[in-house]
């Protein structure tokens, strides 16, 4: 049975840094692509990170480049994202995805999903 489970939300002010986990037991960790996703109140959800099984392979959402920097090791089956110089604007609910494909991880339609942590950034 897969579980993914996140970690690492929280309360901040802007311009502070927080870092989430992700970590997923049950399946090939290696051989799967992982993102990182949000959605706010009255927002639609929102890709904001991805990286496929290779870690040189990294995609962001332009709202989050250069502040945000998506990670994995594979020893520890485990995704990160390093939140740094946080805004208002990421307040939301953030959630952790994984499949096969890096192309459905980025498009939303990935296999697996955990359930979100809230980070919340006051200004």
């Amino acid at each position: 049975q897969v579980q993914v489970v996140v970690s690492g939300g929280g309360s901040m002010e802007a311009g502070g840094s927080l870092r989430l986990s992700c970590k997923i037991s049950g399946l090939r960790f290696g051989d799967y692509a992982v993102g990182w996703f949000r959605r706010a109140p009255g927002k639609e959800r929102e890709g904001v990170s991805a990286i496929n099984w290779g870690p040189a392979n990294t995609h962001y959402a332009d709202s989050v480049k250069g502040r945000f920097t998506i990670s994995r090791d594979n020893a520890k089956n485990t995704v990160y994202m390093q939140m740094n110089s946080l805004k208002s604007d990421d307040t939301a609910m953030y959630y952790c995805a994984a499949d096969r494909l890096m192309t459905n991880v980025r498009r939303g339609r990935a296999s697996y999903w955990g359930q979100g942590t809230q980070v919340t950034v006051s200004s």
